[in-house]
């Protein structure tokens, strides 16, 4: 397969996984604090095509972005970056492994809709494990994305004003995991997803097709 077509296909799927985990988290009944048994409850009973499709989403955004990572990673690897990147994305993996479970544990709640059993009762039952698998999901993608911000910002493969936009929206992207509001886990991580991982996946592209170039002058 040509380099070109590998970084086409890399920088399809470093654009589309922040896509479809922001339109998974956007679509996601809005609730001010997850942590508000009753409020969780009342969201997945009051539309259970929405809380089901939108949790869907979420479980395979978190999955293309670790393989939007692994992606990233690659290419790092061929500008010559095989320090922080290295380092990073074993936690990126495992962070994004287990942050994919949590919507998988929220269709408990939508059986107990669907079955007329307590709802509340079932998210209650829930929390007990979903809050530490969040927290812990949070700080272990924490340390992987810091990792890619400190590759990104060392390696020198984007503009400086893109190197702090890109590294910027990481870090946010890694605090807002930590935050158990609605706008943050939402909207901030959803956005600064696409902030973060946009600009690389063009960056991506367009090297890709700048180094294409003296190739096939070279071949004329």
């Amino acid at each position: 397969m040509k380099d070109t077509t590998i970084s086409g296909l890399r920088a399809v799927v470093v654009a589309i996984a922040p896509a479809v985990m922001l339109a998974g988290l956007v679509y996601h009944p809005f609730i001010a604090n997850l942590t508000d048994t009753a409020a969780v409850a009342a969201a997945a009973g009051e539309d259970t095509f929405r809380w089901a499709v939108a949790h869907l989403l979420v479980g395979v955004g978190s999955g293309l972005l670790a393989l939007a990572f692994l992606a990233v990673r690659a290419w790092l690897r061929e500008a010559g970056e095989e320090r922080f990147s290295a380092v990073a994305i074993p936690f990126v993996i495992m962070g994004a492994t287990l942050y994919a479970i949590l919507p998988g544990m929220e269709f408990t709640v939508l059986a107990a809709v669907e079955i007329g059993a307590d709802v509340a009762a079932a998210q209650a039952a829930i929390d007990a494990w979903f809050l530490p698998l969040l927290l812990s999901a949070a700080v272990i993608f924490a340390v992987g994305i810091l990792g890619f911000a400190m590759a990104i910002a060392r390696s020198g493969v984007l503009t400086p004003p893109l190197t702090a936009l890109v590294a910027g929206a990481l870090v946010v992207m890694a605090v807002a995991h930590f935050v158990p509001l609605g706008l943050f886990q939402f909207y901030v991580n959803g956005l600064a997803g696409i902030l973060a991982l946009w600009p690389l996946a063009y960056a991506i592209r367009t090297r890709a097709a700048t180094a294409a170039q003296p190739r096939a002058m070279q071949a004329d």
